[in-house]
């Protein structure tokens, strides 16, 4: 009955999206750099509202194609978008109305504690962040529960607890608690036949001294950004201004490890970023940008998180930054902006005035607004981790 009725709401979800079609419906595999998943079929400058990035070589049945994009079906009751460039056709004709999970594991290594569960097929995810207790969640979509065992060693030393529900008959739910308050990240993808979470553990001495920080000059290059109202100042030319303002503070302050995305003024794709800054595996991101605005008595300065586990430090910044007399435009959450969009470390994006208001312009042209910037972050940080004790 259940294989029947999955059939039966694949046709409906066919009808719903596209009444004047008959599509076929196949099976179709992510790829290319950084597949997402998306909510629906809205989208603003910065994209559509997504769940999150997903793994290469995931099975997606492909239900329909609309604006660009796929209908895929997750699980019986649950549908997302994902652009046609990052799908392609499988030699594989069907899945299984739903798969079977096997046993999991939940041990530590020498950088991160690995939750691994053994799965059938590699099927499509969601993770998210919970805090007050901290907490990872994911859900596993098109599987169905076969875990009789957890084994957990004592090489863990973030990991609290490990467990799992069967939250709806084809939706996989495993909730991993945290030790910390902090969220320090964590990275999530198949390993062979297991679906992988890898969590990061909270540095042992948090001194912003021993950290690896990565800053992020926003734009440059091809990617010219926002342009200043009076003095035409070019966000590309000052992001990189900042940045290098607070590279040098920070290494004043005694931080050895800083690493940047750009020094010069060269084309940097946001996923190579991204991809990039993985490679790098930083313990907390700043990306630097300026605001703009069609409405040129908006000004200010604002930070800026997607992940709620990272919102603690996007505050802490914050803070720090009205202290330069600027006016608050706020602390935004849940944002859709690809350097926020890594669950692997913490980071803030840095709005730091509008370029867009000549009081704001006149600032940020400024090179003693530069290093004031670069003081306020770095209190920022300070602050951040003397919370965490």
């Amino acid at each position: 009955m259940k294989s029947v009725f999955v059939c039966i709401c694949f046709a409906f979800v066919t009808v719903t999206y596209a009444q004047t079609s008959f599509y076929t419906p196949w099976i179709g595999r992510s790829t290319g750099k950084l597949p997402a998943l998306a909510y629906g079929l809205g989208e603003d400058r910065l994209g559509g509202a997504k769940l999150g990035y997903i793994d290469s070589n995931i099975a997606l049945r492909v239900m329909d194609t609309i604006k660009g994009m796929y209908l895929v079906q997750l699980s019986r009751f649950h549908q997302a978008f994902i652009e046609q460039q990052y799908v392609r056709p499988d030699s594989i004709n069907k899945l299984k109305p739903w798969y079977v999970t096997g046993s999991m594991s939940a041990k530590g290594d020498s950088a991160t504690d690995n939750i691994g569960i053994i799965m059938e097929e590699k099927l499509p995810y969601k993770s998210w962040m919970e805090v007050n207790p901290s907490k990872i969640v994911v859900d596993v979509y098109g599987v169905q529960s076969n875990t009789n065992w957890i084994t957990q060693l004592q090489t863990l030393k973030e990991v609290k607890n490990v467990y799992y529900q069967q939250v709806e008959d084809d939706v996989f739910r495993v909730t991993i608690e945290l030790k910390h308050q902090q969220h320090w990240g964590y990275s999530i993808g198949y390993i062979g036949r297991s679906l992988v979470v890898k969590v990061r553990r909270q540095p042992q001495k948090t001194d912003l001294r021993n950290l690896r920080i990565a800053i992020d000059a926003g734009h440059g290059g091809t990617n010219t950004g926002a342009s200043g109202i009076k003095a035409k100042a070019s966000e590309k030319l000052y992001t990189l201004r900042f940045a290098k303002a607070l590279q040098k503070h920070l290494k004043l302050k005694g931080v050895k490890n800083i690493i940047m995305t750009r020094t010069e003024d060269t084309t940097f794709d946001n996923k190579d970023r991204i991809l990039w800054l993985q490679e790098q595996q930083p313990d907390l991101l700043i990306s630097l940008h300026l605001n703009s605005s069609a409405n040129t008595s908006v000004s200010g300065t604002s930070t800026y998180y997607k992940h709620i586990g990272f919102r603690p430090l996007t505050t802490a910044v914050l803070k720090r930054m009205l202290e330069l007399k600027l006016n608050e435009f706020g602390n935004i959450g849940s944002f859709n902006f690809a350097l926020n969009s890594p669950t692997d470390f913490p980071n803030v994006l840095v709005e730091i005035a509008f370029l867009s208001n000549e009081a704001d312009e006149k600032k940020i042209i400024s090179p003693k607004f530069h290093a004031d910037v670069a003081t306020k972050i770095h209190l920022g940080l300070v602050d951040w981790l003397k919370a965490l004790k």
